[in-house]
């Protein structure tokens, strides 16, 4: 084959792979053998499709071509058989082996007996060299990456692995240029030529036996006259719909730009890319300046400069419209990409909004789903500031608001965002109103202004500088874009022309030209000049619905993402000069389970949130670059997702109300330093801090004047740089100017210094004993509703008790809080719920509670039957599992809900299907009762503990028991430990928390190995009586059978403070029974906590409104880098070997 001939058939899989032939592009790949599609290779591999991973393969080698080629097929084959025997399939793998892998028995005799040898094991894995094996999906990646290595080096796939570079749709280009060639040679061109076949050239008829003018530009030399190009033949996807006008009279940005009549007609013809000819006259005449505001001295629009700057970069291509300047595809790899689990974040409630800061890249803001606001320092996992929506001045807002806020006091962040300095930020809601914070450095967050901006919900909001003077956009359901002074709060413009809610807003600046883009839930896109002369277009978006805007980094690159009422998606990018698509990305699942969010980093990436993954794209190719599944995480269907602006990090929201950071080298490098810095400035002498801080603040010292003053918020001329990513690595501590060494003795003397806080009086927290108008019994088992609005108790008589928080103006996310007394709730029938006791005694029976995720029903034991309540009325809705054994604990399948793991009395655990009230299995390997049972969505397994202080992992798909390990006998003691154990996930899914009296301890539950622990001592000395993670895994809080209370970091186990029984309750410091017996963590706000007690009560406590938090825990230790921390009396175990 020739090698244009080649080259056509690259174009041919161009073409079928934009109109989305998939299939037809992979039979041509595999019957050329041009082009060896490594992601398609990847994708069914993945898949175990084993026939169409050889089938697809054979096109390019076969068994016996070189050794690269059999090391291949031999790979596969044995995956495929490793399958078979795995899932019991006998048959099936000794067909395979008669089959498939007998071919390699000519070539080593020995390999091929050994894996016969396979048949006879029960499992494959007692032989040693598949010991390690794990399951199929997990062997397929391993085995990728073996098969990646042995393509590259095959030398028949040499240059079939990179597919060329060339512009998109570029045989529909060639088809364009023929056709004008055509043209170009026909006696009677028409001006505007009808192309109805591609099967004979084109000729002209000529219009009633007249002969059209001669074309004034030579055919060799020139293109054709604007007039006479030909429509680019698009009969696919959204191609057919680049903003197409519908009252503008020009495509192009210069044409709305410079049309001063939006409801001018649109010309049937094809559109022109040539300026109208009022285009001067109308950007020179003079504005006429706004009556609701003060006159502000805009910059005027140079037409002609603008019409030079958009139309400099036109196609040489004579008709089509294709990708412009085609850009350095060498600039960037996809390790450039973030995709390394940096952080994970546990914002509490459902993420709405995030937005980097502009200066320091690791200050994260993010907007809630019930109006809260929060500004979090990744790198620390520091949650720097948080504020609850609250209407800060209620007489000042407009009756409508009030009204709104009445019926349903319920308000989301629908948008918050950074000022281009940082200094300020805003926060639109989805009631009336928009709040905007002032923002220092040591981050202190101030209320600045409180706007009434919009009749409904204020859809977006953005910072721009039309002037020198910052300015606030805004859009609402009220079909206005409205800009603010972000200094006096004033309104200086209303734009009106929307026929629906506007959706969101993006403003822009080329040149010295300033606008804003609009779109509306109508699929109208509008664009607008500071000058009231009503909108410059009015252009279609691609499915009509749901759309946000946004430019490249460095402004020359306009792209659009939405999805419409049917969940189609589409991300574009458009040609400005001409008004159209340039081109369409491909790779959205047909019906998108919500609005596809999407944001754009390097001038170079597109990322998108899709099918419950991050999709990436190249800006300059159409189909999917990579994507990523979060590991540890499940995310949201369309996660929401944002760079930091250099792109080093990206935030994405997972769907329990968590946000993950997701950092290439650089940002993992970033992190790395910020937090061993952070860990610094707490170990060296004081006089060396300014010189530590000069290195790593991002945030220039310009910014940190309070935002009430003018000054703060204009623009400031010259800023002071930020550290650049790429000099990371070149700091080096012993080159640090001015800093003294540390020494051994300062920083011992540093760590003696240092004492545990110690909370002894009621004024140094908030505490509420919740009331109780029952009679009080021993509270055995706690826990907050995921919600996080009540507090749900069970007693030793078996009775549940109920605390619901309302709503108020004290309390507008009805949460609960220490600041505020709940209700006890009951259902107006008076219905309690009572779980069944039997013949048993519930005050000696081990009691056990689970609540479901949406906290609808209840599921609870005391020693009798397990009882399934419905929380709103109290009623039982079925019971099961008579005793005996009687049930000792209850935990839920993470992935459904009718899949109950139960810890029975007698040692054993039952998986239960309550759907068809069936035990599915039994579980046995403890010596005495269940006392806790966590599972993990992401190992896959079941992590167990019994009263025999026993550990046992159990694999949930079937069910098999991998490891056990008893809890070791710390220092002091003697005997091995025995009483009830406690277990928990880590957020991560990966590390678990062990809680014994004796002890404390982290684990790594892939490998069940203790990874640190503590023991109880000094003035927390008394036996653990319980502990729980707080919701972000931050923290751990213990309580013990003293009465007090200890907060600890829960990635080393160094305490932060003891919370004395004298600061939450005098009663219990009077009697000398009275202790927590249980505790439980509110799940979505960090710093509270509930006590069950022992005397009956219930305790809600939360750190003082002045310190925020719960104390600080001791320097690290100068110990060797990475590793594990120590703390006087514990120990940290290496791993075993």
């Amino acid at each position: 084959m020739t090698s244009l001939s080649r080259e056509l058939v690259f174009l041919i899989l161009q073409f079928l792979d934009e109109e989305k032939f998939k299939e037809t592009v992979h039979k041509l790949e595999q019957e050329s053998g041009f082009f060896f599609n490594m992601k398609y290779f990847e994708d069914q591999v993945q898949a175990g499709e084993w026939e169409e991973v050889e089938r697809y393969l054979s096109g390019f080698t076969k068994v016996d071509d070189n050794r690269y080629s059999m090391k291949i097929f031999f790979e596969i084959r044995k995956q495929k058989y490793l399958e078979a025997l795995d899932k019991q399939d006998r048959a099936r793998a000794v067909e395979i082996l008669v089959k498939d892998l007998k071919v390699f028995s000519s070539f080593n005799e020995e390999l091929f007996k050994e894996i016969t040898q396979l048949l006879t094991l029960d499992n494959f894995r007692e032989n040693e060299q598949l010991s390690k094996y794990g399951d199929a999906k997990s062997a397929r990646t391993i085995m990728l990456v073996e098969l990646k290595k042995l393509l590259e080096a095959n030398p028949l796939f040499r240059d079939k692995l990179t597919f060329p570079a060339f512009k998109a749709s570029r045989l529909r280009t060639l088809i364009n240029q023929s056709l004008n060639w055509q043209h170009q040679l026909c006696k009677n061109p028409r001006p505007n030529p009808d192309i109805k076949t591609l099967f004979v050239d084109h000729t002209c008829t000529p219009p009633n036996g007249a002969r059209a003018p001669t074309p004034s530009t030579n055919p060799l030399v020139g293109t054709l006259p604007k007039g006479a190009v030909f429509p680019p033949i698009a009969t696919h996807s959204v191609n057919q719909l680049p903003f197409q006008p519908a009252g503008a009279s020009s495509g192009s940005l210069s044409g709305w730009m410079a049309n001063p009549n939006p409801a001018a007609p649109h010309s049937a013809g094809p559109v022109s890319l040539a300026p109208p000819p009022n285009a001067a006259a109308f950007l020179k005449r003079p504005r006429t300046p706004p009556s609701n505001g003060p006159a502000v001295d805009y910059q005027s629009a140079d037409s002609e400069h603008l019409m030079k700057r958009i139309r400099g970069g036109q196609s040489e291509e004579v008709t089509y419209p294709g990708p412009g300047p085609t850009h350095h595809l060498n600039m960037y790899s996809q390790d450039d990409l973030p995709k390394t689990l940096a952080r994970t974040l546990n914002q509490g409630s459902n993420v709405m909004s995030m937005d980097f800061h502009p200066l320091q890249q690791t200050t994260l803001l993010v907007g809630t789903n019930v109006g809260d606001i929060a500004i979090w320092e990744v790198a620390s996992r520091e949650r720097l500031a948080y504020r609850t929506f609250k209407v800060w001045e209620i007489s000042a807002c407009s009756i409508p608001m009030q009204a709104a806020l009445v019926k349903d006091p319920a308000v989301s962040v629908n948008r918050c965002i950074w000022s281009p300095d940082g200094a300020v930020l805003g926060v639109a809601f989805s009631k009336h109103i928009v709040h905007i914070y002032s923002y220092t450095a040591a981050g202190d967050l101030r209320q600045h202004l409180e706007i009434d901006a919009h009749t409904g919900g204020v859809n977006d909001i953005a910072f721009s500088h039309p002037t020198s003077q910052l300015c606030i956009i805004t859009c609402g359901d009220d079909k206005t874009i409205k800009v603010w002074d972000a200094v006096s709060g004033r309104k200086q413009y209303t734009f009106e022309g929307h026929e629906a809610p506007v959706y969101s807003v993006c403003p822009h600046q080329k040149e010295n030209i300033q606008f804003i883009f609009s779109t509306a839930i109508d699929g109208k896109i509008k664009a607008w000049l500071y000058d009231l002369a009503g909108s410059r277009v009015d252009y279609n978006a691609p499915g009509l619905w749901c759309t946000t805007m946004a430019y490249s980094a460095d402004g020359t690159r306009l792209f659009s993402c939405g999805t419409s009422k049917d969940g189609d998606s589409y991300l574009v990018e458009w040609n400005e000069s001409e008004g159209t698509i340039k081109r369409t990305y491909s790779g959205f699942r047909k019906r998108s389970l919500g609005v596809v969010q999407f944001d754009t980093t390097r001038n170079r990436f597109l990322a998108a949130g899709d099918e419950f993954q991050i999709k990436f794209w190249d800006m300059d190719n159409t189909n999917i670059l990579t994507t990523i599944d979060v590991e540890g995480s499940s995310l949201q269907a369309s996660p929401r997702l944002r760079f930091s602006k250099d792109g080093s990090l990206l935030a994405v929201t997972t769907n329990d109300n968590g946000i993950k950071i997701l950092a290439n080298a650089e940002g993992l490098r970033l992190i790395r330093m910020l937090e061993s810095r952070s860990f610094e400035g707490s170990r060296v002498p004081p006089e060396t801090m300014a010189t530590k801080t000069s290195i790593v603040n991002v945030m220039p010292p310009a910014v940190t004047a309070p935002c009430s003053l003018p000054g703060a918020i204009e623009r400031s001329e010259r800023l002071t740089p930020a550290v650049s990513m790429n000099n990371f690595s070149s700091i080096d501590s012993s080159r640090t100017p001015d800093v003294k060494p540390r020494l051994l003795d300062e920083v011992t003397d540093k760590s003696k210094n240092w004492k545990l806080t110690e909370i002894t009086d009621l004024g140094q927290c908030r505490s509420l004993r919740l009331p109780d108008t029952m009679h009080a019994n021993k509270v055995v088992r706690l826990i907050y509703t995921n919600s996080g609005v009540a507090v749900l108790a069970l007693a030793s008589n078996a009775l549940h008790k109920l605390w619901k928080w309302q709503r108020s103006d004290r309390n507008p996310s009805g949460k609960s809080t220490a600041s505020i007394p709940p209700q006890m709730w009951q259902p107006a029938s008076g219905i309690v719920m009572n779980n069944d006791i039997g013949d048993t005694n519930p005050e000696e029976a081990a009691a056990c509670i689970a609540l479901s995720k949406n906290d609808s029903y209840v599921m609870s034991a005391s020693g009798g039957k397990v009882s399934l309540f419905n929380m709103m009325t109290f009623k039982v809705m079925t019971t099961f599992m008579p005793p005996p054994p009687a049930a000792t604990f209850l935990a839920f399948h993470p992935q459904d809900n009718n899949i109950i793991a139960i810890g029975m009395e007698d040692s054993s655990i039952q998986i239960y299907n309550v759907r068809v009230d069936e035990v599915k299995t039994k579980l046995k390997g403890h010596q005495k009762k269940i006392t806790g049972l966590a599972f993990s969505h992401v190992l896959n397994v079941l992590v167990s503990s019994g009263a025999d202080a026993q550990l046992c992992l159990w694999g949930i798909d079937g069910w098999e028991k991998r490891k056990s390990k008893v809890v070791p006998v710390h220092p002091g003691r003697s005997s091995p430990p025995v009483g009830d154990t406690k277990v928990q996930f880590h957020n991560d899914q990966i590390h678990l928390l062990v809680v014994h009296e004796s002890q404390l301890a982290i684990y790594d539950a892939s490998k069940l190995e203790r990874l640190r622990y503590w023991s109880p001592h000094d003035s927390l000395s008394a036996p653990i009586s319980s502990a729980i993670y707080s919701c972000d895994s931050v923290l751990v809080y213990a309580s013990f059978c003293d009465g007090a209370v200890g907060v600890f970091d829960a990635e080393s186990l160094r305490p932060h403070c003891r919370i004395a029984p004298s600061a939450y309750s005098p009663s219990v410091m009077n009697s000398s029974n009275a202790y927590p017996l249980v505790i439980a963590s509110h799940p979505s706000e960090p710093n509270q906590f509930a006590l069950g007690m022992t005397d009956g009560g219930v305790y809600v406590i939360e750190p003082s409104e002045s310190e925020g938090k719960w104390g600080v825990g001791p320097p690290p230790d100068n110990g060797t880098v990475g590793s594990n921390p120590t703390l006087s009396n514990q120990g940290s175990e290496p791993p075993s070997r």
